[in-house]
């Protein structure tokens, strides 16, 4: 004996073409759009997003190889760039540390003691400030001669003169040049975060 049974009927779907989306009753199992005109538009859309995903993959590669013919020298400049962009995010809304302008110029990160002169006060917070570029940073190679008294009035008399006594040198490796990076960058983060709120 045999049993009849009963087939449900299909159950309306989506087309999954964005630009349609119309409801549908599927014809056949897996049928996920509506028309053939819609399975030709999603078979261009899927293409797009497969050549966005390789040159995506590309682009990873080429960095991941970038990465590796970084010399020290290289990281060094990354850890630099970091630093800087924190110092100019620190003193945001300050004047020049050594003419006081607070005029809309565009500011740097001036080193009291120059990275030549000091290398190992290179990244010391104390040791670097916001300045004005054209006029003091670039102009008058740092404007130590404005820079001295602004400094002894922001971090005092005692700081100025560890600066400007003898220090330890500092050899960095890779490793700790990338840990520095990835910390300032984070630290400007953090205070693009909360001067934005």
């Amino acid at each position: 004996m045999r049993v009849a049974i009963e087939r449900k009927a299909p159950k309306p779907k989506t087309c999954k073409n964005p630009a349609c989306r119309a409801s549908f009753v599927p014809q056949r199992l897996g049928q996920a759009v509506c028309s053939p005109k819609c399975a030709l538009a999603t078979v261009e859309v899927q293409k797009a997003k497969e050549k966005k995903s390789l040159a995506l993959a590309g682009r990873r590669e080429i960095k991941v190889r970038k990465e590796a013919l970084k010399t020290r020298a290289d990281h060094l400049k990354d850890t630099q760039h970091a630093f800087n962009a924190w110092i100019r995010q620190r003193d945001a809304g300050q004047p020049c540390i050594s003419c006081g302008t607070t005029a809309d110029v565009q500011y740097c990160a001036g080193h009291y003691r120059t990275t030549a002169a000091a290398p190992e006060l290179r990244f010391e917070p104390l040791n670097v400030n916001l300045q004005c570029n054209r006029n003091c940073n670039m102009g008058k190679s740092g404007n130590l001669l404005g820079y001295r008294p602004g400094l002894i009035e922001k971090i005092g008399i005692e700081a100025v003169e560890w600066l400007e006594g003898p220090h330890e040198p500092k050899k960095y490796t890779v490793e700790e040049l990338k840990a520095m990076a990835a910390e300032y960058r984070a630290k400007t983060r953090e205070l693009k975060k909360g001067q934005a709120a």
